[in-house]
């Protein structure tokens, strides 16, 4: 496919965020957008920044910045087609063994070389990734100008920070910041594996005697990664459920469960900071709008739109749905925590790849997104 056209001056960033098998609303978001854009067209996001399940979203596109339309259908062909088996192991062997390989490593003496060790083992997302995923495409899209940058973000158990690392054209430079560092390298599967390893239930990964694990634990400024990667517009696209009051539990008769405490944890590491970030960056922005351009001092500080989207429904109350569609062995596991179809718990919806939810979850992306048609093509400048 030959593309006429680039983004490549817009400043538009497309900025996904973390959730693990929820991220499949994000591809149904994009999936609409596609058709606001014509075939030929390159993506209208020239700068790409993703935490989590949301990195290997956007270093797929990243791949297929040059063919917009492509790289959606890629992407949306594979987590239409996903199951858990292809993302960690899901039988009682690959479960339970690798629990218990964990418990006895607990007994071995200090000084013994040891491998990270969780609640899963995700072996099988990295042979994915190697499989779908040409890492090579990245710098020729950066040198035809269809791609300004990419960004992969993690966290570092060694040292606290936030660290993203990024493929840029050379006009962008490292940065450091309190709690926080832009790291320049060539993105590859170690990355995405280290963005997406959810506290506990994935292993942590070594880069450059770093421990890294997901990129949403020590995020306090998840916009600030497109900033410094020069954009001045951030499309967002979330997973933040919206939850009925019906569906909440009475907690003055019956206090919260481990399993749904645990989920309000991971909740907050996926969607708290957005927030505080967003109010920050509207805050900015009405001190710049009131103070003349001339009398500004800080030239560092810069207006930036955004536009951000997240699911209509509640996306806990559609796992629950499906929580039966998960091999027995995971479901044998998550009751043995507490966890079970009825449970308020969003760790389902977290661990819940497989085809069936992702489709009903592309599904409410694309709705969603076609409902904000005006909006979005306004954002974009698309005719």
């Amino acid at each position: 496919m030959t593309c006429k056209r680039n983004y490549i001056d817009s400043k538009n960033a497309l900025v996904l965020t973390g959730g693990g098998a929820r991220a499949a609303y994000q591809v149904g978001v994009l999936s609409a957008i596609t058709k606001f854009v014509p075939r030929n067209h390159g993506i209208p996001f020239p700068i790409l920044c993703g935490t989590s399940a949301g990195a290997i979203n956007s270093t797929a596109l990243a791949c297929y910045a040059s063919c917009f339309h492509l790289g959606v259908k890629k992407l949306e062909w594979i987590w239409k087609n996903l199951d858990t088996g292809r993302i960690y192991h899901n039988d009682a062997k690959g479960i339970f063994g690798y629990i218990a390989k964990g418990v006895f490593s607990s007994f071995q003496n200090s000084k013994t070389k040891k491998s990270a060790h969780s609640l899963l083992n995700n072996d099988p997302l990295r042979e994915l990734l190697n499989f779908v995923i040409d890492f090579k495409r990245i710098d020729d899209n950066i040198l035809g100008q269809y791609l300004s940058a990419v960004s992969v973000t993690a966290s570092s158990y060694t040292t606290g920070d936030s660290i993203s690392f990024f493929q840029a054209n050379e006009s962008i430079s490292p940065w450091i910041r309190a709690k926080r560092q832009g790291v320049r390298g060539t993105i590859n599967s170690e990355h995405l594996m280290a963005s997406s390893a959810i506290p506990l239930v994935f292993p942590s990964i070594k880069i450059k005697n770093r421990h890294l694990g997901d990129g949403s634990v020590h995020q306090l400024s998840p916009l600030s990664t497109a900033i410094h990667l020069g954009a001045e517009r951030l499309f967002i696209i979330g997973v933040e459920e919206t939850k009925s009051p019906t569906a909440s539990f009475n907690y003055d008769k019956n206090p919260p469960s481990t399993a749904t405490i645990a989920g309000h944890l991971l909740d907050s590491i996926f969607t708290d900071t957005m927030h505080s970030d967003l109010e920050r960056m509207h805050r900015i922005n009405s001190t710049l709008k009131s103070i003349p351009e001339e009398s500004q001092k800080n030239k560092s500080l810069k207006h930036i739109e955004s536009l951000i989207i997240n699911p209509s429904k509640d996306l806990n109350a559609i796992a629950r749905n499906h929580f039966n569609d998960l091999p027995l062995s995971v479901r044998i596991l998550l009751r043995s925590v507490g966890i079970k179809n009825d449970s308020e718990s969003s760790i389902i919806s977290y661990l819940l790849f497989e085809k069936s939810f992702c489709n009903e979850v592309i599904k409410l992306g694309f709705n969603d997104a076609m409902k904000k048609e005006k909006e979005i093509k306004l954002f974009l400048n698309l005719k």
